[in-house]
């Protein structure tokens, strides 16, 4: 049977497109519908621009932390969001052409079009065009959604922060989890008073429980007003105002609300049904090890599969897709061992492998820990402390785990995660000379367990 394309990728974002630059460049005839812009979440409405509000909304804490080292006539002055957001706007529309140019450069055909599935080898663009692929990719991501409550249409998500004409004068930030933590810290430090709201006890659930208590605090103190176990049952339009009711009994008002309370898989009217392709109870498509679907000829990546939503994991997906189908080198990629970062201000949290909860149920572990105060921020006159951790198994001295909770965190964790995903064992991190002075060598200078976890299940033992 004679195809159109030997691989039809529905999706331009990070994941789709590697999984077609890869392929073509196997020399695969390759297509790929994306309708919207080219690079998904993260290039256009994630990771990109949010790192780079981040940035911007750093320089009070910086003008602080100089007038500590005697630079007395230092302050970050007003923010100006009409003067931020044209070169915001500039850097994304670069980004944009620059995945574009890749996959043309690729041979990589592009339709501008929303797709959907027509049956297990044929894709429909929305402009009524049909075309037949021995192989479809399904790597449409995911979407913000909108909680079940009354007026909830009211709320922003996370997409409409980069699109704002101008910034709020009060603003609520609903959730707990990455999301939610990273921009209540942006709106507060870009000048914007802002109202963070949890329903639960403290902040980035599933995160290592060291790392949910200095966050928590973290973001208590930095200037967000942090309500916990607290939500909001009702917004109501007042005026140019949103008044929104919480669970508590009270009202409060603000100029913007925003929604950070999950993402689902963006599979709706992507013909999978049609098609017969199985999905999950939020709409993911299930998948095996190899990212294939029930049907054979189809497969997904990425957010829309919901096993880990992270940039690097779908780019990582799709690249072992393509070595596997087109490049005749069978690849896929471990789950269990992914790093992550929150970005938040002015430590950030990073994590890899088990955390110290998980060891508990396991039992049978070594937590190193140490916390200090940074010289950096110490001398500048700041309290904040950092935190590093180890979780190290007992018997084989394996790393099992990582997390650190400091400035630059995300930096420092990516190289951590080199020596833990390869099975560096204590004694590898306690033979490494350490580099003097950084934070970083608190990793390979812990010595003494803090805590013995013994194989008893839930049975902590002080060392």
């Amino acid at each position: 049977m004679s195809f159109d394309y030997d691989l039809f990728v529905i999706g331009g974002g990070s994941g789709g497109v590697r999984a077609a630059r890869i392929s073509a460049g196997y020399g695969a005839r390759v297509a790929l519908a994306e309708e919207s812009r080219m690079g998904g979440t993260c290039v256009i409405r994630g990771c990109v621009p949010k790192k780079l509000m981040v940035y911007a909304s750093s320089a009070p804490e910086a003008a602080a932390d100089s007038r500590g080292y005697g630079w007395l006539d230092a302050e970050a002055g007003d923010f100006s969001w009409p003067a931020f957001r044209p070169k915001l706007d500039e850097e994304l529309d670069r980004l944009e052409r620059a995945y574009s140019a890749g996959l043309e450069a690729a041979g990589v055909t592009i339709h501008k079009q929303r797709a959907r599935l027509r049956g297990p080898h044929e894709v429909e663009l929305a402009g009524g065009e049909v075309f037949t692929a021995k192989h479809i990719l399904i790597a449409a991501g995911g979407r913000p959604y909108l909680p079940d409550l009354p007026g909830a249409e009211l709320g922003m998500i996370s997409d409409d922060l980069f699109l704002m004409k101008r910034l709020p004068t009060r603003a609520l930030v609903v959730g707990g989890g990455f999301i939610a933590c990273e921009f209540a810290g942006i709106l507060n430090g870009l000048g914007v008073p802002t109202v963070q709201v949890y329903r639960g006890d403290k902040v980035l659930r599933g995160f290592d429980s060291g790392l949910r208590d200095l966050m928590t605090e973290q973001i208590a103190e930095s200037g967000v007003s942090l309500r916990l176990n607290a939500s909001p049952e009702k917004l109501e339009a007042d005026g140019e105002r949103i008044r929104v009711s919480m669970n508590d009994g009270t009202t409060e008002y603000y100029d913007a609300v925003m929604f950070a309370t999950g993402r689902v898989p963006y599979t709706q009217g992507l013909g999978l049904e049609e098609a017969g392709v199985k999905t999950g109870k939020w709409g993911e498509i299930l998948v095996d090890e190899w990212s294939q679907t029930n049907i054979p000829s189809i497969f997904a990546v990425g957010d829309v599969t919901d096993r880990i939503n992270l940039t690097p994991v779908a780019i990582r997906e799709g690249h072992a897709f393509a070595d596997t189908v087109f490049g005749n080198k069978p690849d896929k990629l471990d789950h269990s061992l992914v790093a992550s970062a929150v970005y938040t201000r002015p430590h950030e949290a990073a994590t890899i492998g088990m955390t110290e909860d998980e060891a508990e149920l396991r039992g049978d572990v070594l937590i190193f820990e140490t916390r200090f105060r940074p010289t950096r921020s110490m001398f500048a006159g700041s309290d904040a402390r950092v935190m590093m951790k180890l979780v190290v198994d007992r018997q084989s001295d394996r790393v099992l785990g990582c997390h650190i909770f400091g400035p630059d965190a995300g930096e420092m964790i990516q190289l951590a995660a080199i020596a833990v995903t390869m099975g560096a064992t204590k004694r590898d991190f306690d033979r490494t000379v350490a580099v003097h002075p950084t934070m970083a060598e608190e990793l390979v200078t812990l010595r003494q367990p803090a805590r013995v976890i013994d194989a008893v299940k839930d049975r902590a033992i002080g060392a």
